[in-house]
């Protein structure tokens, strides 16, 4: 369990991310796998599900299968808003209620700071209503980081979710630090690099030193890596399989490393 900063609510370390995996159709193959990820991950004591209106119909899907699953009360639910203009913001945000199937998002994101400050007063307002726990802002490249730190300092967010794997640490140098100094939750996302991680290791075995650390497989190698930063909340790994789920949930069990354990992990990744 890692701890929000703002409230002291706390949020089990590995969340669940919807990009790509939960864009699919109403038939049952597509449905079927998903439904027992969603299942596995509440049972094995995940919460955080992310999902975006960019991300096609995962969020009608999260909510559909969380509705069948008796679940909605056992998830926190982060999603985003990705538009231009005020009124086209709420009405996004106002779908994706309606799409996910509740009546409170705990976490209400702006997407790769998509018109940030139109959207994020409306964020502000529905706080205060009780429609949304958490505000967030959102990107997924280095090159952004820089407006990343600006908004992070100017709006003070509850939540920043920026890129981070043991391959791309670039957050390292002022986000994460930032974000600690400022008592803002982190998410990582593409914690396992969109499986260039796997790539670069394909060759090679799981050290030895890593069952230390109680990892048995490289997703729970890298996930470690990931929540092990102190400034890290939760990891969100999208997955379609359920035993690639179960591998993930995996990481919230045993030992996290050090700091000089991580550097040890982060260079065994990145040798060539």
């Amino acid at each position: 369990m890692k701890t929000i900063p703002r409230t002291g609510e706390k949020v089990p370390a590995i969340g669940l991310g919807t990009y790509s995996v939960f864009d699919v159709g109403p038939q049952e193959a597509e449905r079927g796998p998903l439904r027992e990820v969603l299942r596995l991950f509440v049972m094995t004591g995940g919460s955080l599900v992310d999902s975006s209106p960019m991300y096609g119909q995962s969020e009608s899907v999260v909510g559909m299968l969380s509705e069948e699953l008796g679940l909605q009360k056992r998830l926190f639910l982060a999603t985003k808003v990705w538009t231009t203009g005020r009124e086209a913001g709420i009405r996004q945000m106002s779908a994706s209620f309606r799409l996910m199937r509740t009546n409170r998002i705990d976490l209400m994101q702006v997407h790769n700071l998509a018109d940030w400050e139109v959207h994020f007063r409306t964020i502000r307002e529905w706080k205060e209503q009780g429609k949304v726990r958490y505000s967030g802002i959102t990107h997924y490249t280095a090159g952004a980081y820089s407006a990343v730190e600006r908004v992070m300092r100017k709006e003070r967010p509850d939540f920043v979710q920026i890129n981070y794997s043991p391959a791309s640490r670039e957050a390292d140098e002022r986000i994460l630090p930032l974000a600690q100094d400022l008592g803002i939750a982190v998410i990582a996302n593409r914690p396992l690099d969109t499986g260039r991680l796997f790539t670069m290791v394909r060759s090679r075995a799981l050290p030895a030193w890593a069952n230390e650390l109680g990892c048995t497989n490289w997703s729970q190698f890298f996930l470690k890596f990931v929540i092990s930063h102190p400034a890290i909340t939760c990891a969100i790994p999208a997955t379609s399989n359920p035993e690639h789920l179960r591998d993930n949930m995996r990481a919230c069990v045993g030992s996290l490393p050090n700091a000089a354990e991580r550097e040890r992990m982060a260079s065994y990744v990145e040798r060539r």
